[in-house]
């Protein structure tokens, strides 16, 4: 594994750095939106701005990792890859590869009797609302993302304009194609639903984004 070109690519939605893992509550909320997302690596030893500081215990930090995947995160996730990677000078980065998961969602114990599902946007891990987890609940499995329905035309209008714009909401799209709002907002959900957009609705205006 190249450490230096992984740390380069910078944080973003399938890459975090941690300096280190202080508590499974905190590192459960990284791993569940990682895993309800698409997948991708946590770099314990790196500091955010890509800085490597290594990890002083590398076997305290497996521990914390193991406990917040088992204990803090409902369903738990059980196909977490460890990879103790060495730079130049010997400092030890732990590598922790979190699949996209098909058992979607998962959420974080953050508090006692509370526990919440996150998915990633951009380098954050984002809370998700009711209607986000039910969503994410009726994707189809990762490893059938290659067989999705074929598109319309107003379908695919919504893929184009989103491979240059880094989001669109449903009175854009009701725009995009003259579409009603009903029609509109179903063809997006129906989107959603089959892999090809993502929901998020945080914001004051939910929008969808690819």
């Amino acid at each position: 594994m190249d450490l230096h070109a992984l740390i380069a690519q910078g944080e973003g939605e399938t890459l975090e750095f941690k300096k280190k893992t202080t508590h499974p509550h905190r590192i459960s909320r990284t791993l569940a939106s990682l895993a309800n997302t698409r997948g991708g690596h946590v770099l314990v030893g790196v500091e955010d701005d890509g800085r490597v500081v290594g990890v002083r215990d590398a076997e305290e930090e497996l521990f914390v990792l193991r406990d917040a995947a088992q204990h803090y995160i409902d369903p738990p996730l059980a196909n977490l890859v460890f990879r103790e990677v060495e730079d130049e000078a010997g400092r030890v980065v732990l590598v922790v590869q979190v699949p996209e998961s098909a058992h979607k969602p998962h959420r974080a114990h953050v508090a006692p009797g509370d526990w919440r599902g996150y998915v990633r946007v951009r380098d954050e891990s984002v809370q998700t609302s009711h209607l986000t987890e039910k969503l994410l609940a009726r994707q189809p499995p990762p490893a059938s993302r290659f067989e999705r329905i074929p598109l319309s035309r107003h379908e695919l209008a919504v893929i184009d304009y989103l491979r240059t714009a880094p989001r669109i909401t449903v009175p854009q799209f009701m725009k995009l194609v003259n579409f009603g709002k009903r029609r509109a907002y179903q063809t997006l959900i129906k989107l959603v639903l089959h892999g090809y957009l993502r929901y998020h609705d945080k914001e004051k205006e939910p929008y969808y984004t690819l």
